[in-house]
């Protein structure tokens, strides 16, 4: 089954027939690599969608619906079985692994459900690291972590370690490290998922916000945070079901 939104000279990314299969292997675990002689597991089927500038778009569908395995893929973190991909002009699935990474690092910013922060770094640290891919000097990478760092309320825990900070606090982190190169796109895997109402809110706001001259997506199951989205798509079973 395919589904597709509309698109226009304002759209940022988009994909058409995104297709992703799994094969199951022999101790059950699922693999990356396609087999002829196991039976596969499709977790994406035939997906097509269009996102603008200026948009909030919602992922929304049950657990293994396919919502962080279309955002990984919108990222460039995976590739699909079969579709394409086009972001900020470039189709994705044309290129090498290096070439969507740096892709990635010019056009997006991705916020993970389980954050990815190092351990070894500081809030700040964590927020800058993708300052250092781009040869941003110490100076400006400090003083743009912490400037981040402060509009999403850890001005004071730029020092602290994450095994100092709450997962509230570990998520703003993730937040402000997505937002540090200025991305033309915001992918977040369930922003609000370890935040309290009122941090979820603060959190929603400044997605909303940022999304004025760039494009945010994403996928959640909190109501609050689909509320904020001009659209909402619903996965089911790795296909779009309605589109609200």
């Amino acid at each position: 089954m395919e589904t597709e939104t509309r698109s226009n000279d304002e759209t940022l990314l988009s994909c058409r027939s995104l297709t992703r299969e799994y094969t199951r292997g022999a101790d059950g675990w699922l693999s990356r690599v396609r087999s002829t002689d196991r039976p596969s597991v499709t977790a994406l089927d035939g997906v097509s969608l269009a996102v603008d500038r200026g948009e909030v778009v919602g992922i929304a569908g049950p657990s293994g619906s396919g919502k962080s395995t279309l955002l990984h893929l919108l990222a460039g973190l995976d590739e699909p079985s079969d579709g394409t991909i086009e972001l900020a002009g470039t189709d994705v699935t044309a290129l090498s692994g290096r070439g969507r990474t740096r892709l990635r690092l010019d056009h997006v910013g991705v916020v993970f459900q389980r954050f990815y922060l190092l351990p070894s770094l500081s809030a700040r640290g964590n927020v800058a690291v993708p300052l250092i891919q781009r040869g941003r000097s110490k100076r400006a990478r400090r003083d743009c972590a912490e400037s981040l760092l402060e509009t999403v309320g850890l001005g004071d825990r730029a020092a602290h370690s994450p095994d100092e900070l709450s997962g509230g606090e570990q998520q703003r982190v993730a937040i402000a490290r997505a937002l540090v190169t200025d991305p033309d796109i915001v992918l977040a895997d369930e922003p609000t998922g370890e935040l309290d109402s009122a941090t979820g809110e603060r959190v929603l706001e400044l997605l909303t916000e940022v999304a004025d001259d760039r494009a945010v997506v994403l996928a959640s199951h909190d109501d609050r945070a689909l509320r904020r989205a001009d659209r909402v798509l619903h996965l089911r079973d790795g296909q779009i079901v309605d589109d609200g």
